[in-house]
């Protein structure tokens, strides 16, 4: 991993998806992720052919839908964090028989770190 910021952003980033993101991830519950996204926040990635894009609250009524991942496997591989801005991707394997990979923007909003879009890619 890698950062430009101190390790308190870091950390921070870092317990703001493990606690929130891929516990709900696991848990199969869209309201645990919900911590992890501002609220105007959006998601983009294509299942086969189909486009999934829009508001980050169809994200968590497509994983209430899904269920639990508890086989779920994860790295989070690299934190770019610049500032106030920052860039994580995450591999996730076994998110209910898929592989994904995901690519999360965060802005940090009076000094709380929150993703505002996430764009994913589906491995065949």
């Amino acid at each position: 991993m890698t950062t430009t910021a101190g390790s308190n952003d870091y950390n921070a980033i870092n317990n703001l998806l493990t606690s929130h993101y891929l516990k709900g991830a696991i848990s199969g519950k869209g309201i645990e992720m919900k911590p992890t996204f501002h609220n105007d926040a959006s998601w983009y990635g294509y299942v086969g052919p189909d486009l999934i894009a829009g508001p980050i609250q169809t994200l968590y009524d497509w994983h209430d839908g899904n269920g639990a991942a508890t086989d779920l496997v994860y790295n989070i591989s690299k934190i770019d964090i610049v500032g106030t801005i920052a860039n994580v991707r995450i591999e996730l394997d076994n998110w209910k028989g898929s592989r994904f990979t995901d690519f999360l923007n965060l802005l940090k909003i009076d000094g709380k770190w929150q993703v505002m879009n996430k764009v994913f890619y589906l491995h065949p």
